[in-house]
């Protein structure tokens, strides 16, 4: 009989919410029809279309109209760099950003360099906070159009100082790109941004929907074909299930942070109390809810995830020992802590304290196992 699977991997793809699923078989019956005819199968999908606008423009508090839907998180990502930075053409070509910016936001930002325009990159400390001071110089350097920094890391949970970017951005007229697809349905944005980005299947939503929001006055002109339609209304019931999860995560966020938050200390403690030579990244309290990184040094990053995996344990990695990469993650290299064995932890609305006590039960072994298989002992 097989082990049971811990799905710990919600910072990639969190499972479907109940209501996505839901509202996504409604939409199914009813939201098909095109929403820009004129029928009557057409209003009704205008109808839910306009609601599901509505529902995400209330729950981030901007206006429906500011609120689009793209094809994903990092086509919404794509979107809000390049559309930022030509809107602001005549203001500069510089783009300033941090280090750990999601590898969507850096490859725009090497497509606009590519194109002719320049990047300033800010790093961050061992904790994985931006540098604020380098920032703000970024911001105020002549020929800065855009400027973007993550709500919180994607890879080790830590809480970038949003507001105090955007007070930045503010006294220069630099518009703040935000990535929040680790925050939205999770914790709050602050205010200040101009243009920020989220994927719908980190809050449970469906695959293939992205969300992208431009603040009334921000100059912002869409890549692509002039008068080619970037809403993603052709996937109306996936718009419609991505709200609807939205407001259902929206609902639970709170709960679930204190419910997650303790499982996250619990494993921040034991693992650095269990396991010789390993490494907890990211800061230990100013940190999302549910998302926790360590590296164990003398162990093959894509080799613990196999062993992990083996165990019933479904968790990703940004180790500079894997092999979809070969290279270390961007993010840990900027923050200069180890990298090796690097394991993340993401915990969802079904995660469970049977699994975390599982899981921390089991990694000691499996580390030590690994450990021996390379010949390294007595740690």
């Amino acid at each position: 009989m097989g082990v049971t699977e811990a799905y710990f991997d919600t910072a990639s793809a969190a499972p479907l919410h109940p209501a996505a699923r839901q509202a996504l078989a409604a939409a199914l019956d009813d939201g098909w029809a095109d929403p820009a005819r004129l029928y009557s199968r057409a209003r009704r999908a205008r109808q839910l279309l306009d609601a599901a606008r509505g529902a995400t423009a209330e729950i981030l508090g901007v206006r429906p109209d500011e609120v689009s839907f793209t094809a994903g998180g990092t086509a919404a990502a794509h979107t809000a760099v390049l559309g930022g930075l030509a809107g602001r053409a005549r203001a500069g070509t510089g783009f300033a950003h941090s280090a750990i910016e999601h590898s969507a936001v850096l490859h725009a930002a090497e497509l606009h360099v590519a194109g002719g325009g320049s990047v300033r990159e800010v790093g961050v400390d061992r904790a994985g906070r931006v540098d604020l001071a380098a920032f703000r110089a970024a911001v105020a350097a002549p020929g800065t159009a855009l400027a973007a920094l993550i709500s919180a890391s994607h890879e080790v949970g830590t809480v970038q100082p949003v507001a105090a970017a955007a007070e930045a951005c503010g006294e220069h007229g630099v518009p703040l790109y935000v990535d929040a697809a680790q925050s939205v349905g999770r914790v709050p944005v602050p205010d200040g941004w101009s243009l920020l980005t989220a994927s719908a299947h980190k809050w449970g939503g469906p695959p293939g929907i992205g969300l992208l929001v431009v603040r009334k006055g921000t100059r912002f002109l869409p890549p692509g074909p002039a008068g080619e339609r970037t809403d993603r209304t052709n996937d109306l019931p996936g718009v419609v299930a991505a709200a609807a999860a939205l407001r259902a995560a929206t609902t639970e966020a709170a709960a679930l942070a204190d419910r997650h938050g303790g499982l996250v200390d619990r494993i921040r403690s034991t693992v650095a109390a269990t396991v010789p030579d390993v490494e907890v990244v990211g800061d230990p309290v100013d940190r999302l809810p549910h998302l926790v990184t360590f590296s164990c040094l003398y162990v093959d990053g894509e080799a613990l995830l196999h062993a992990l995996d083996r165990r019933g344990f479904a968790v990703s990695s940004g180790s500079s020992c894997t092999s979809s990469t070969l290279t270390p993650s961007h993010v840990l290299v900027a923050m200069g802590v180890l990298s090796h064995g690097n394991v993340r932890i993401s915990l969802h609305r079904d995660s469970t304290d049977a699994d975390v006590d599982r899981f921390l039960a089991e990694l000691p072994g499996i580390v030590a196992d690994l450990r021996a298989e390379a010949g390294v002992v007595s740690l």
